[in-house]
């Protein structure tokens, strides 16, 4: 088997949910799970678990769902045979119900070619690197640094999906909207809806950045 090639499975549900509960529907999840499966929250008793997540709380259409990669493609059978899919969204209960399952295999490697995607709700900044990239006057010197992380982001996923890119990945920011506030931890962080072109193959759904785990920074092919 290609090593390049990764297992997607995207789970829908029928299910309405806002952007801002996506945390608590990954804890709904987590906390109806009879094992401890670290790949469903990343924790472990020696504190966090610093790579890839393998299993990503979602919501796409407007409605929840779970994007599962490699290892979790496998792992997320423990929810189903597990849950009663009534959960609670803090004061809200929410009985699942699945809408759709879509088991896919992608290529992530680097092309001769090009691809351009859709990034949503992308995380790129940290405290530090926000205040350097709001010192920085024009809006090409912008664009770099922010191709220069997306970058960064593209080769973390690869590193913990066990890729190893033999040819240099290139990111080229085409546009970008305008910053909107979201809190990330307890934390304040700018997120940015932004389409790129890359020489990378990505399979949609997956997340790039920071807070991928609960939905932030969810790619998808332009059209999809």
């Amino acid at each position: 088997m290609n090593e390049n090639k990764i297992k997607i499975l995207k789970i829908c549900f029928g299910q309405e949910i806002a952007h801002w509960e996506i945390p608590m529907f990954r804890g709904a999840v987590i906390n109806s799970l009879e094992n401890n499966n670290i790949l469903f929250h990343n924790h472990d008793d020696d504190g966090f678990r610093y790579a890839y997540p393998l299993i990503q709380y979602k919501r796409i259409g407007g409605k929840a769902a779970i994007v599962c990669v490699g290892e979790g493609t496998e792992a997320i059978g423990e929810f189903f045979a597990s849950c009663n899919f009534d959960i609670m969204l803090g004061d809200r209960p929410l009985h699942l119900e699945t809408e759709s399952v879509k088991a896919s295999q992608n290529l992530v490697q680097v092309w001769d070619s090009t691809f351009d995607y859709n990034i949503r709700k992308w995380l790129p900044f940290n405290k530090q690197n926000y205040a350097d990239y709001q010192q920085l006057d024009g809006i090409v010197e912008r664009c770099q640094m922010m191709e220069k992380i997306l970058t960064g982001n593209i080769l973390s996923m690869a590193k913990g999906l066990g890729i190893h890119f033999e040819k240099q990945v290139e990111v080229k920011i085409k546009n970008v909207g305008e910053p909107r506030q979201h809190t990330f931890k307890g934390v304040k962080m700018m997120s940015f809806d932004a389409v790129f072109r890359s020489n990378v193959s990505l399979p949609s759904f997956v997340g790039l950045g920071k807070g991928v785990s609960q939905g932030f920074g969810m790619v998808t092919g332009c059209g999809v």
